[in-house]
């Protein structure tokens, strides 16, 4: 059997979860996953427009476009409280001055570009970028404002930067249920089988990974955009949780009430199958 094509992310949550996986690889003759592919999550939301990888780490607002192709795995996600993307502008300007102005976003197919489009949509004038060309863009002038992820929700008022909303607090309020943000999705054509035992490796790397912290700090700082220790640990205990090991029933709700209000809100087609891999 060929191994099948693996990608996720070079953030602290991502190479803390696949740290063990990656490891066993350079120790089989016959591997289950090729070698990764480390790229940008926006990058690989728009392979997954193609079906590039078989197994792959992508954005929920992403993925919404994406069921018939994939599927959510149980293991892997990012969801949780007090986590979100921030909306955060060099000044202390009121959301209301921004529905005329240039906004930052990581991305078309990020979580964080249909959460902000959810909150404010009167706002059409969004500038893509990567994640970490959002900040010097602010503190250049080029936009009025940015959302923000991954590391930068550390480092943002060491810039002298202002939260001018928590968009994960706002979907929180909303719903009530924490902030689905990314996931680990499988091809559908993978098979049954196959896509479970794909889950049950993740789980375990990502178990390994809770239970020896330690073990993964050299992996994690060689692709972390911030390399202190303190800000990729606040990093990884943000966004890997118990949802990460199982969505459960309270992840899997959040997942849906996320699709629906998305479409909703004109952004995601409808869709009426199983949008999780079976367990």
């Amino acid at each position: 059997m060929k191994p099948f094509s693996l990608g996720f992310s070079p953030c602290p949550n991502d190479t803390f979860i696949f740290y063990s996986l990656v490891n066993e690889l350079s120790g089989t003759d016959t591997p289950f996953f090729q070698h990764p592919c480390l790229e940008d999550v926006e990058t690989l939301n728009k392979w997954a427009l193609e079906a590039r990888l078989d197994v792959s780490k992508l954005s929920f607002h992403a993925l919404g476009h994406l069921l018939d192709t994939y599927c959510i795995l149980q293991s892997g996600s990012a969801l949780g409280r007090g986590c979100g993307p921030l909306l955060v502008a060099a000044g202390e300007s009121s959301v209301k001055e921004l529905v005329g102005g240039r906004v930052a976003i990581p991305g078309r197919y990020t979580t964080a570009a249909l959460l902000f489009k959810m909150f404010l949509p009167e706002c059409s004038e969004l500038v893509e970028m990567r994640f970490e060309q959002i900040m010097p863009a602010l503190l250049r002038g080029d936009v009025a404002a940015g959302v923000i992820i991954h590391e930068s929700r550390f480092t943002y008022q060491r810039l002298g930067l202002h939260c001018l909303q928590d968009l994960g607090q706002w979907w929180e309020d909303l719903t009530g249920l924490p902030i689905p943000l990314g996931c680990i999705a499988a091809r559908r054509d993978l098979g049954a089988e196959n896509i479970k035992e794909i889950d049950r490796r993740i789980r375990k790397s990502l178990i390994y990974s809770r239970t020896h912290p330690e073990r993964c700090m050299e992996y994690i700082r060689q692709y972390a955009q911030e390399t202190e220790d303190e800000v990729i640990m606040s990093h990884i205990g943000l966004y890997v949780n118990d949802i990460s090991v199982d969505l459960g029933a309270e992840g899997r709700l959040a997942v849906e009430t996320f699709f629906v209000r998305g479409r909703e809100a004109g952004v995601l087609p409808d869709y009426s199958g199983n949008i999780f891999c079976s367990s």
